[in-house]
């Protein structure tokens, strides 16, 4: 029942987001929403990593964390507030966070130099995979929500494909585990079957299908802005190879999480969310799933347009 009650309030915020981006036109909403992920995820990774850095690598990884998303929303939102009076200003968003990146790197480098007796090579490297999982991961995110056709579609496909394949991924595990029972990653997540991803990846093509058909009504009474990609019925294929990619991304996500989980000696990476532990336990997915949809998107924005 926890499991069940956190899950439907996570849906709800997510929608609640969602629908102020959608209503307002803006994707500040849902920027504030990636941030937060960011900002608890990252308190997560960091106390998961326990002795492995210290207190001030990991108040210097939050503050830079919540930097380079804020720093890439904001300046991004400045450009296209500029570009409205003046279309030939440059987008510089993406070189500024950047170097808001690096600049994290460097700090966190520097802690040798600085505090030598107190930081080792072992803990800088530590400090530094908590700046990129899962704030990284969020910035490819945050790309999907500001780009500048798709960015709805983009976000529906991290956020709802990755139920649909994890749906599918327990039932053909449930239903034939035992008759085919080959482990995906037995060193990793022993429960995991290769037929359970097999059926993940079918959950994530036939979510796809319902997502091109929910979307396409949902456009013709202008709830959703129009794009031409409904237009053609052939793009359901494009949708369904998508979907496809997608799931095995996100697979992949839940399996790198428990390879973290592993090393580590943890059961959960959080507590916050009853049944289901942790803000990381709960978007593992959903980091490498906008990976893909990012890629594929912005591919197709720069070639067909």
């Amino acid at each position: 029942m926890k499991r069940f009650l956190t899950g439907t309030g996570y849906v709800i915020v997510l929608l609640g987001f969602f629908s102020l981006r959608v209503y307002f036109n803006t994707p500040l909403f849902f920027d504030l929403l990636i941030l937060l992920f960011c900002c608890l995820g990252t308190f997560e990774m960091c106390r998961a990593l326990q002795d492995r850095i210290d207190l001030v690598q990991k108040v210097l990884v939050q503050i830079f964390s919540a930097g380079i998303i804020a720093c890439y929303c904001v300046s991004d939102a400045v450009y296209k507030y500029l570009r409205v009076s003046d279309p030939s200003i440059v987008n510089y968003s993406p070189n500024l966070t950047f170097v808001v990146f690096m600049c994290a790197v460097s700090v966190l480098l520097s802690l040798l130099v600085f505090r030598h007796e107190k930081t080792s090579l072992a803990s800088a490297c530590c400090s530094l995979l908590a700046l990129v999982y899962p704030c990284i991961f969020l910035l490819v995110l945050c790309g999907v929500n500001h780009m500048p056709a798709y960015s709805e579609i983009g976000i529906l496909f991290v956020f709802a494909i990755c139920p649909f394949s994890d749906c599918f991924a327990y039932l053909f595990g449930k239903l034939l585990g035992k008759k085919l029972p080959m482990k995906m990653a037995p060193n990793v997540s022993p429960n995991k079957t290769v037929i359970g991803g097999l059926g993940g990846l079918l959950g994530g093509a036939i979510g796809a299908i319902a997502l091109f058909y929910a979307y396409f009504f949902l456009e013709k009474v202008g709830i959703l802005p129009q794009y031409e990609i409904f237009s053609h019925p052939v793009n359901l294929v494009f949708f369904t190879g998508l979907g496809v990619l997608t799931s095995a991304f996100a697979e992949l996500g839940d399996l790198v999480e428990s390879a973290f989980k592993r090393r580590l000696g943890i059961k959960d990476m959080g507590k916050i969310l009853p049944g289901h532990g942790g803000i990381l336990d709960r978007i593992d997915s959903s980091l490498y799933a906008c990976l893909i949809v990012c890629f594929v998107l912005v591919l197709r924005i720069m070639i067909a347009g």
